[in-house]
């Protein structure tokens, strides 16, 4: 009798392997199209082409849905609808929760996420964003991207021949405000009927915030120093959105005017990154933008307090209040996860 050699042995196990493999992922893509335990995920709204720039990229009427399925997450972390698929990850700024929670993400839907940063790629050596994009499109089925300025995010996006999410730009940050109207409409059960204050720079957050304002008709007051307010183009935009949205957006140097019977107070560091150089100018600039004990006694009775982390303690948020019983800023962190799954699941 016949004995089959090692190496025969080897490759026929290997060739096994690989059709088991197959099968598994056939399967999971199956399952993903039907399993009732994750609902429904055909799109009701469309999409831009270019993915996820800006809040604005995902419609109005189909926001509702995405939230649903971000809670439904919160109850069931893992599901197959990325089964068999890559999402690059493009970290051009340092990150702690947007590259974990798209790189989890993205593993707990079944796929597989390549993390890329500046240094140790090409991007260091100066090849253009729309390149890369054009690159990584002919491996990938999604390219998430932290980066710069809004004009590169748009290069990326040019690129691109599949959707591109930004995860954060020095104008927006549209993940981080989906995951704050997330919280907010977790905890208080709505997004309208409460008084929202940004208390702080006119930051990229802020900026996403005007957007939503205008989006979803919130009431929305920013306390921003002289000279450190947002794009006035971006809140003329908003407000005449709020014409037919309702709403309103009010800018004002006041952190009290901003914090008076206020339900969503939220705050960001005083210099982002970028703006490291500016640090000790801009400590002299916000010093009393500060949310404290004495600012938080001026909100509404059942507030709530947000942060999009990392804070800078003692200085744009107290200890207190960050660790007090008002702060959602840990259960905001967490549901930065749960919103990746349901943009990414939206878009690709």
């Amino acid at each position: 009798m016949s004995r089959e050699r090692p190496a025969a042995v080897r490759r026929r196990r290997q060739g096994g392997a690989v059709r088991a493999a197959v099968r598994r992922r056939a399967r999971a893509a199956r399952r993903s199209r039907r399993d009732p335990a994750y609902g429904p995920r055909g799109r009701t709204g469309q999409v831009s082409r270019r993915g996820f720039l800006t809040l604005a990229d995902i419609a109005i009427a189909d926001w509702p849905a995405v939230f649903d399925r971000a809670a439904l997450f919160n109850q069931h972390r893992l599901g197959t609808s990325l089964a068999g698929k890559t999402v690059a990850v493009v970290m051009e700024k340092a990150s702690t929760r947007t590259r974990v929670s798209f790189e989890v993400g993205v593993y707990e839907l079944g796929g597989h996420a390549v993390v890329i940063q500046t240094e140790g790629s090409q991007i260091a050596r100066g090849e253009p964003a729309e390149d890369t994009a054009r690159v990584l499109s002919s491996y990938c089925q999604a390219i998430v991207v932290r980066t710069f300025g809004q004009e590169r995010i748009a290069a990326y996006a040019r690129g691109s021949t599949v959707p591109v999410i930004n995860a954060l730009t020095d104008q927006h940050h549209p993940c981080q405000v989906a995951t704050d109207l997330f919280t907010v409409r977790d905890h208080f059960k709505k997004l309208t009927g409460l008084r929202y204050a940004w208390i702080g720079d006119g930051n990229n957050m802020a900026q996403s915030w005007i957007e939503a304002a205008g989006m979803f008709g919130l009431e929305l007051v920013l306390a921003c120093p002289d000279g450190y307010g947002p794009d006035p183009q971006l809140v003329n935009a908003a407000r005449a959105q709020q014409a037919q949205t309702g709403g309103s957006i009010t800018l004002t140097t006041s952190p009290e005017e901003a914090a008076t019977r206020a339900h969503v107070l939220s705050t960001d560091v005083w210099a982002s990154m970028g703006q490291e150089a500016e640090a000790a100018k801009r400590k002299a600039s916000f010093k009393g933008y500060r949310i404290d004990q004495a600012l938080l006694d001026r909100s509404a009775k059942d507030s709530i307090v947000l942060h999009c982390l990392p804070a800078h303690r003692g200085e744009e948020i107290t200890s207190d209040v960050l660790d007090g019983p008002r702060s959602l800023a840990w259960v905001q962190a967490a549901n930065r996860l749960p919103i990746a799954k349901a943009i990414l699941e939206r878009v690709i």
